[in-house]
């Protein structure tokens, strides 16, 4: 019996034993928990339950100079189901209505979204993708679709939210509003994004239960710093007469790319900048930024340099005879030709600029550079001719100005000359407006501008002013001058075209043939580089009105197709006269009077038109076709519906027909032209 005992209370000892170092233990892993390494669990316990969380700032808008949105940032959303979290008895009853919901907005049959629903159950799916980049009203109306009204976890409705970039005016100038994102910054999206980006704000949000996260108040929290807005020098208007006259002409020349621009003549704003690529179906879009990008020969656009220096230097004078002959100079092996056949015979100075004889302005440069080559260089130079504007969007094109002494590009005995006409030297079509622009604004040039200033909240935080690059480029004779011949060039010149009596224009026509590169052919066989006898480059550089320019403007035309022209006063010209003549008309210029404005009496009809057509009382929705889409707007929101609208001008198209009978509230898309 004593043994029992004992034995008994050995093995009470020894459970005692190993409770009081199990006690220990455990007093000693709190301890160490606690006080040794209590730090380390309290912040690990934080960043299980508590985060902090990014409040995302909006990126700026971009405007036009006449208030009208340019970009902006939309949320876009990403529909997803889980298929499990769904009752099986929730899911047979409304399935049906789910499927015929969703036909009726994404556009697939019911039966589609039946099957593929119940496929994706079977497949235990919890990740379905329904629709990708919806607008904030069709994800509003998806909320409360069959099922996905009763949320996340009864319901399975996932949602994705993103910002997205758009361009109200779609592709309109969308190279120049260009884009910040992985492509990297391009345009004035890329070149203004630290104004645009704005700052990121936080919050303090803690874990509750089944995974969701409640935000933690009281000062945990930085506020997010939007964007600021920027406002551009682009004029809709002039950007949509610009883009339109362009394009109108690359489709009927069939031509491989182009661009246009308008610039402020005082202050060097950009009105309008259009560049549009040909894609392998023959369509047209921005592909590149041409205008800013693209530095070529420029032709016979270049004459107005190589005029100016000799006029500038007092070597000649417009009334400065030379002979050109039958129109045709053999130099070192070389043919320099006019484009008349026979020649232009002794014409003045003034007369070879405005019919464009190669062979005279050849003639006038060679005889008083030709023995002091860097004398014309150094003019061109003091243009500005052979340096970048420096402007803040990427991707200007490098200027080249050939000169003696150049071991890249050496110098020869046909440079100078060569350079006469436009040859042998590289400008970008904004470097050569800025030129012209200078010639237009009495000899002032000033730095092309895209910014007019920066706002936030609708305050102005900044201002950019015009900048002038050189006060003078050359004496008020020269420019006096030469503004007087490139107004004879439309009137009685190569432009002669495009004159109008109801408006003046001045300007200078160009066609280079282009250069081509040293390649292999089809056939294998190796081509020396050359002068194609095919593809041009056709342009025309100018400024209107004549007298007291308002605008500058050039237009650059790549491979016009041939058959159908390739001469600058063929191809670029009229697109300058229709930007010159529609401006006039659309825009108040209150130097000069158009008579192809529309008379007060013409107004007068229109209003009462339409004064007469917002007082009727409509069951049915009216035809609005034709009418300008303020007025469209006016009449159809009086009606008691919500209006929506693409582009600018008058309605091309809208989504309810006409007679169709309509109820307070429904929604009708016009597309305005």
């Amino acid at each position: 019996m004593a043994t029992i005992k004992k034995s008994i209370l050995n093995k009470l000892y020894i459970v005692t034993a190993l409770m009081t170092l199990f006690f220990i233990v455990i007093i000693g892993r709190i301890v160490n928990i606690q006080y040794i390494q209590g730090d380390y669990y309290r912040e690990l316990s934080e960043e299980n339950t508590v985060k902090n969380d990014t409040i995302f700032s909006n990126r700026g808008n971009i405007y036009a100079s006449d208030g009208n949105l340019l970009a902006t940032s939309m949320y876009k959303y990403t529909i997803r189901m889980d298929l499990i979290a769904i009752r099986s008895t929730v899911f047979e009853k409304s399935i049906t209505d789910l499927s015929n919901s969703l036909s009726e907005l994404l556009g697939n049959s019911s039966s589609y979204y039946q099957k593929k629903l119940r496929d994706a159950r079977k497949r235990k799916n919890r990740y379905l993708l329904i629709a990708r980049n919806l607008g904030y009203n069709d994800y509003m109306k998806m909320r409360q679709f069959p099922i996905f009204k009763l949320g996340p976890y009864k319901g399975g409705f996932i949602t994705e939210q993103k910002s997205v970039r758009v361009k109200p005016i779609g592709k309109i100038a969308a190279r120049t509003i260009g884009y910040d994102d992985y492509r990297g910054g391009a345009g004035i999206e890329g070149a203004f994004t630290k104004y645009l980006e704005g700052e990121n704000g936080w919050r303090l949000k803690q874990k509750i239960a089944q995974g969701q996260w409640k935000p933690i108040n009281g000062g945990n929290e930085k506020e997010p710093l939007d964007g600021r807005d920027v406002i551009t020098t682009i004029d809709v208007n002039i950007q949509d007469i610009t883009h339109h006259a362009l394009l109108r002409q690359m489709e009927f020349f069939e031509a491989e790319h182009g661009s246009a621009i308008v610039m402020e003549t005082e202050t060097g704003e950009i009105k309008a900048i259009a560049n549009l690529g040909r894609t392998t179906k023959g369509t047209y879009y921005e592909k590149r930024n041409y205008a800013v990008w693209e530095s070529h020969e420029p032709g016979s656009t270049f004459k107005l340099a190589s005029l100016m220096a000799a006029l500038d230097d007092k070597v000649i004078d417009t009334s400065t005879v030379v002979d050109t002959g039958k129109g045709i100079l053999m130099l070192h092996g070389s043919k320099v030709e006019d484009s008349q056949r026979g020649g232009y015979g002794k014409i003045s100075a003034a007369r070879v600029f405005e019919v464009s004889s190669n062979v005279g302005i050849v003639k006038l440069i060679r005889k008083h550079y030709d023995d002091d080559p860097m004398k014309f260089v150094n003019k061109m130079r003091s243009f500005g001719l052979d340096k970048k504007i420096g402007l803040n969007i990427q991707g200007e094109g490098k200027p080249f100005i050939p000169f003696p002494g150049n071991k890249r590009n050496p110098w020869n005995k046909i440079s100078l000359e060569w350079m006469a006409w436009g040859y042998g030297v590289s400008l970008t079509p904004l470097q050569t407006l800025t030129f012209y622009n200078a010639v237009a604004n009495n000899g002032q040039m000033v730095k092309p501008r895209f910014i007019k200033e920066l706002r936030v909240q609708n305050k102005t935080e900044k201002v950019f002013e015009k900048v002038i690059l050189k006060e003078k480029i050359a004496s008020q004779a020269t420019i006096d001058k030469v503004r007087k011949v490139m107004e004879n060039v439309v009137i009685k010149g190569t432009a002669d075209n495009i004159y109008s009596p109801n408006f003046s224009m001045a300007g200078k026509t160009g066609t280079a043939k282009k250069w081509i590169d040293a390649h292999t052919d089809k056939e294998g066989k190796r081509v020396k580089g050359h002068y194609s006898s095919k593809y041009y480059v056709a342009s025309f550089a100018g400024f209107f009105p004549a007298d007291k320019p308002k605008y500058s403007c050039i237009v650059v035309i790549h491979r016009p197709k041939k058959e159908k022209g390739y001469y600058g006063a063929t191809v670029a010209a009229p697109v300058f006269k229709e930007i010159a003549q529609k401006i006039y008309t659309t825009t108040p210029i209150n130097i000069q009077q158009v008579t192809d404005q529309p008379t007060i009496s013409e107004v007068d009809v229109k209003y009462k038109e339409y004064y007469k057509n917002s007082q009727k009382e409509y069951k049915v929705i009216p035809n609005v076709k034709g009418m300008s889409g303020m007025d469209a707007v006016s009449l159809l929101e009086n009606l008691g519906l919500k209006v929506k609208f693409k582009g600018v001008g008058n309605v091309m198209t809208q989504s309810i027909s006409k007679g169709s009978v309509f109820k307070k509230g429904d929604t009708i898309l016009l597309k305005l032209s």
